[in-house]
């Protein structure tokens, strides 16, 4: 019988999220096309993009949150708030702040809740019940690099997000050419930047779910970044050519 709460089950649930994510990129690297946004299928079955982001990231926000308050000591609790300043937004402000939404095909609400449901309960509960550090923790030179990295990638994440949502005005719904920020070097800045800070997240936690989640967002996004920059450069005969798809001058 699985125990949903022993440590064992966090680990198996942080090594099958690792072996998702290799294979996860793979597939994407060979051509597969998360379906929504300009990838979505014209029929699929759809609900507006607002709920859609707030259902789907939802236990992400709400699962941490209520292990913050079982998280024994003040270190714990500030692994788990990184996690809720993230999702924060993500679930409740980003989704009001869109502009002229595409609807959100419920097959990717149904498979986003399931992972959020997965990453929020492996990141708090984990974090609160299991997670230990030598004193002094913070105060190491890779910890303070991990928030320097957390808070400039969520930095340049929302930034990124902002210049996408400025790019239509009212009514329009064409796609265009986004310049200004980290766009000017990568097409996928917004991806770069959330790497960025979950990479910072690992580095701080430096757990094994931390490393996990890191590395499935690397896997999950980093190739969409690549798939993102062939589409604009076969869709716009002025692309930049010197802007790379996720690393700024390398790839």
């Amino acid at each position: 019988m699985i125990d949903w709460m022993s440590e064992s089950f966090f680990i198996l649930l942080a090594w099958i999220m690792i072996g998702s994510g290799v294979v996860t990129m793979i597939t994407l690297l060979l051509g597969m096309k998360a379906h929504y946004g300009r990838y979505a299928p014209v029929n699929a079955r759809s609900i507006p993009a607002r709920w859609g982001w707030l259902i789907q990231e939802a236990p992400s926000f709400l699962l941490p949150a209520a292990s913050f308050w079982e998280a024994p000591n003040l270190g714990c609790k500030v692994i788990i708030l990184l996690i809720v300043a993230h999702y924060t937004n993500r679930t409740f402000i980003f989704p009001l702040q869109l502009k002229n939404p595409k609807p959100t095909p419920l097959s990717i609400v149904a498979s986003a809740f399931v992972f959020c449901l997965w990453n929020g309960y492996l990141q708090g509960f984990y974090h609160a019940w299991y997670y230990t550090f030598e004193p002094g923790h913070f105060r190491q030179p890779i910890s303070i690099l991990g928030f320097v990295l957390f808070f400039g990638g969520m930095a340049i994440n929302l930034h990124s997000d902002e210049i996408l949502r400025n790019l239509r005005k009212e009514g329009e719904t064409e796609y265009k050419i986004p310049r200004g920020g980290m766009f000017e070097y990568v097409s996928g800045a917004n991806f770069f930047g959330e790497i960025i800070e979950w990479f910072g997240y690992f580095l701080v936690a430096r757990s094994l779910p931390a490393a996990a989640f890191s590395f499935f967002t690397f896997a999950n996004i980093g190739p969409r970044a690549i798939q993102h920059h062939q589409w604009y450069k076969e869709k716009f005969d002025n692309y930049p050519r010197r802007r790379k798809a996720l690393i700024p001058f390398i790839l």
